[in-house]
């Protein structure tokens, strides 16, 4: 007897993915020690030619820096042809603000200088994040190659970049739960806080005992929009109507003040999407995040 095969056409529309883990872009002191390692994973698609770069930016809550996380969202963007590195940073308690910003910043200009060696187009380099990495991203956004803080640019390299996305993320530290009931309003507003201790920095170790309104010129200083200028990258903000840990009043009151400087800005509200959920994992989210960056490369 003989038994017949099946034929399976098979239409090339992926390209092949290379996983490059646990590159260190940069050494910075904390708490701990003086020379702790930030890292990046890349994923590369196999493609001629050289690639746009997003720089994914992990969520945690200003206390943990998981680059492992999102990876429906990586693979997304790497199968439409975008060189990711996801990256960790500095967190509370053994960091404060601006040093996670600053790391953010540091990621940009490594993956600059080392662009021949993972493909990358240096001068297409967009920034995507959720949740705290989403103000991470904004920030290097509004402050697209300013020179403040310790971002250490120079001509060769600078931190500038084309495009950002921040998802459910902060604006206004002061405001996180702006639209809460009163009593996750002062949780938010307690010295205990972790955005209290973001921006106040750990008693024990130098910062100051108070909450996130206690010292307001500090809070105003780590709100990036009060850093928007006509100069800021393009964004897109993304929030879920049903958000319980950030209100959507921050990315409305982060749009507004992109618009009101004349900075390029779309804002979408997702009904019925709470923080970091499944929402966020579904293909309408990924076209508009996609159809975004190319439209800015």
């Amino acid at each position: 007897m003989i038994y017949e095969s099946k034929i399976l056409n098979v239409t090339l529309r992926r390209p092949k993915i290379h996983s490059v883990p646990d590159v260190v872009y940069a050494q910075v002191p904390t708490f701990e020690k003086p020379n702790h390692l930030l890292q990046m994973d890349l994923l590369i698609p196999e493609v001629a030619g050289k690639l746009p770069a997003v720089i994914f930016v992990t969520g945690g809550g200003f206390i943990s820096s998981n680059r492992a996380r999102l990876p429906q969202l990586r693979m997304h963007l790497a199968e439409k042809n975008f060189v990711v590195a996801s990256i960790n940073y500095r967190t509370v308690p053994n960091a404060r603000f601006p040093q996670p910003i600053e790391d953010v910043k540091a990621a940009i200009r490594f993956l600059k200088a080392n662009a021949p060696r993972f493909n990358v187009n240096a001068e297409k380099i967009c920034l995507v994040g959720d949740s705290a990495g989403g103000y991470l991203a904004a920030f290097a956004a509004v402050t697209n190659g300013a020179k403040i803080f310790n971002v250490g640019d120079n001509l060769n390299h600078s931190s500038e970049i084309l495009a950002a996305i921040d998802l459910y993320g902060i604006s206004d530290l002061t405001q996180i739960a702006a639209t809460f009931p009163p009593e996750i309003k002062n949780q938010y507003n307690s010295a205990g806080s972790v955005t209290s201790l973001f921006v106040n920095g750990v008693p024990a170790f130098g910062g100051v005992d108070g909450g996130i309104v206690f010292n307001p010129r500090a809070a105003a200083a780590a709100n990036p929009i009060n850093y928007i200028t006509k100069n800021s990258a393009p964004m897109l903000i993304m929030h879920g109507t049903a958000d319980k840990v950030v209100s959507p009043a921050q990315s409305e009151l982060l749009f507004q003040a992109l618009r009101t400087q004349g900075v390029e800005a779309e804002f979408y509200l997702i009904p019925g999407a709470n923080h970091a959920d499944i929402y966020w994992q579904q293909e309408e989210v990924f076209n508009v995040m996609t159809q975004f960056l190319k439209a800015h490369l």
